[in-house]
Order: structure tokens, then sequence, then C-alpha cells
């Protein structure tokens, strides 16, 4: 998960107040406050897109629904439509925010008020430049020797450019970059420069998401040398075994000198609308306790992709599977109806 820069956000800005008003005549239950037969309102879940969302959205409605008694739906549009249906009213629910790509966005809003952040969902993600571990620790399973033993930071890929040659470039090796269009990409490309990894390694663009996943799984199932851009959580990580490549710590100093070390992790909170608290005040003590890991994550997005199963599945699953954690986010009699209702 990348951030915008200032000039695309702009952009999906204008897009989200143009589009602004899809969000408030769809789904009239939000902006109405909808009232089910229990005399409790619907709550509204944002649905940006994104499959992680998606899982912790289906865990929280299964709890918010059969633990608390109340009904609940989803809106689906960009991050910034949805954000700004959040800050209106028309959308009650952020699970997944990931403050960094929006904090043009996110702060004024924050502090305005008009949203307020009830907890952390996780942040512990990470992106950068990551090998199969089998390259460093061998896989003796599969028959697999380690290939590259003293492989640990980026700075290290120098001596080690001939194990990734590049087929169309054999001079060199080749680094799978990110997605053409992305923030990302471009903090790449300067970020391999500034390492002098470009006299030692082409930058190859693999065109999607899609394309550059699949540049790994066919690799990793070959077992072959892989070296590319990735980030967590993502099913990609839940299913293989790689190592994310050391990078100087994190500092503002570095990063603005040419990103000259990891890229920061960003915080992905829980934050609802300012009316939220007064809607569904038991709702929002348990948002206020919902807290997982970006492993975890990786984990519900693995099952997923290797069940062929719905982020609903996916939250059933992490239901039965991980009791001794959600339980702790409610009281026990919330917990136990859940657990009856499954």
């Amino acid at each position: 998960m990348i951030s915008l820069g200032k000039n695309a956000f702009g952009r999906l800005l204008i897009f989200s107040l143009i589009f602004s008003l899809v969000l408030i005549g769809a789904g009239c239950a939000s902006g109405d406050k909808q009232q089910s037969d229990t005399g409790k309102p619907t709550l509204i879940f944002a649905d940006a897109g994104w499959d992680s969302m998606k899982f912790h959205n289906s865990v929280a409605q299964i709890i918010v629904e059969k633990g608390y008694g109340y009904p609940t739906d989803t809106m689906i549009g960009s991050t910034p439509i949805t954000f700004d249906g959040l800050t209106r009213g028309n959308i009650h629910i952020y699970m997944e925010t990931w403050t960094s790509n929006i904090i043009e966005l996110y702060k004024p809003a924050i502090e305005s008020g008009d949203v307020i952040e009830l907890g952390v969902n996780f942040d512990d993600n990470v992106q950068g430049l990551y090998v199969p571990t089998y390259l460093i620790k061998g896989d003796p399973e599969r028959g697999i020797e380690p290939m590259a033993p003293d492989l640990k930071s980026i700075k290290d890929l120098p001596k080690y450019w001939e194990l990734f040659k590049d087929p169309e470039e054999p001079t060199k090796g080749r680094i799978y970059g990110a997605i053409p269009g992305w923030e990302v990409d471009t903090i790449l490309r300067q970020k391999i420069i500034n390492y002098g990894l470009d006299e030692y390694y082409s930058y190859f663009s693999p065109g999607s998401d899609t394309a550059l996943a699949t540049s790994m799984v066919k690799a990793y199932e070959k077992g072959e040398p892989w070296l590319g851009y990735y980030w967590e959580p993502t099913w990609v990580m839940g299913l293989l075994d790689m190592t994310l490549l050391e990078d100087a710590p994190y500092s503002d100093e570095l990063w603005n000198d040419g990103y000259k070390c990891a890229f920061p992790t960003v915080p992905c909170t829980v934050v609802v609308n300012k009316e939220v608290p007064e809607m569904a005040p038991d709702v929002v003590e348990f948002l206020k306790n919902y807290k997982t890991s970006s492993a975890l994550t990786n984990e519900a997005l693995a099952y997923m992709q290797g069940n062929e199963a719905t982020p609903m599945d996916a939250a059933l699953w992490f239901i039965k599977e991980y009791q001794d954690l959600w339980t702790k986010w409610v009281p026990e009699e919330i917990a136990a109806k859940v657990l009856e209702s499954i």
C-alpha cells in the first residue's frame, strides 16, 4: 500500500467532490439513520475496494450484527469518495484507514471533529524489496540449497546481481519494480539510483499489481531467484515465505535525502463519524478494542486466496480460529451471542 502524490491526490479529491452526491443518494439508510426492526440504526461501513478492508469490515459486521443487534451495510467507492462520505455522515465506520495516504483529508477531518479516531487496527505494515526466503536459507523439503546465504540487506545486492540476471539485459540483474503511476514507483527508481544499484540492476516495470504478483509466484513455484517490490498485508505474503531485505532504519532526515532508508510504516486506524458515539455507544467501545496485525491480515487474505473464499468466509474462519483474540474486544455476553450465531 503506497501513498498518493499531491497532484494525484488533488485529482482524486476533485473526483470525490464531483461524485459525493452519489454517496449521498446511494444507500439512503446512512444519512437518514435508517432504523431496523429492533429500533437500532443501520451502521454503514466504508468499502474502498481492497480485500483486507473487506475482511475487517466483515469481522466487525458479524460482531456488530450478531453480538450487538445492529443491522449493517457497506458503501462502495474510492478512498477519497468513501472518506468524504464518512465526514458527511453518509458512512459511519472506516475499519482500515491508511492515514498517511490521505493525510490531506484525514488530519482536517480529525481536527474538526467530523471524524473520531478510535484506535489503531494495525501499524506493522511494511513495504520494500523482497526475495524468497529459500534463496537465503534454502528449502530442504524442495531440495533447494541456499543461493545467497549472506544476503540480508539492500546494500548486499551488488555482489548478487548475477543471481537475478535480467533475461533482456544479461549484463545486469533485474529488480521488479512498483506499478507505473504509484508514487512508490518514483521513490524506488530514485532510491535505486541513490544506492548505486542502477550500475548492477535494471528496473523492470511489471505494468500491474497482478503481473507483479504473478512474476513472484511463478518464480517461487519453480524455486528460482526473484527480487522485487512488494508490500504487506497481502495474500501473496500470507501464502509465500518471503524475506524483506533490510534497510537503514527510517528517519525523516534519511527519507528526505533521497529515500536512503526503510519505508515508513503507516498507522491503519479505525475511525467513525462524529455521530456514531451517540448512535451506537456500545459499538464504539468494541471498535476501540479492535486491534489485529499485518501478519494476521496476511493470513486471512491467504485463506481467501487459497480457498476461493469471500471476505465474509474469511471473517467466519477468523471468528472460529481466533476466539482468544476477538473475545477480548467485547463483553462476555456479546461474545457468547456471536459464538451461538455461527
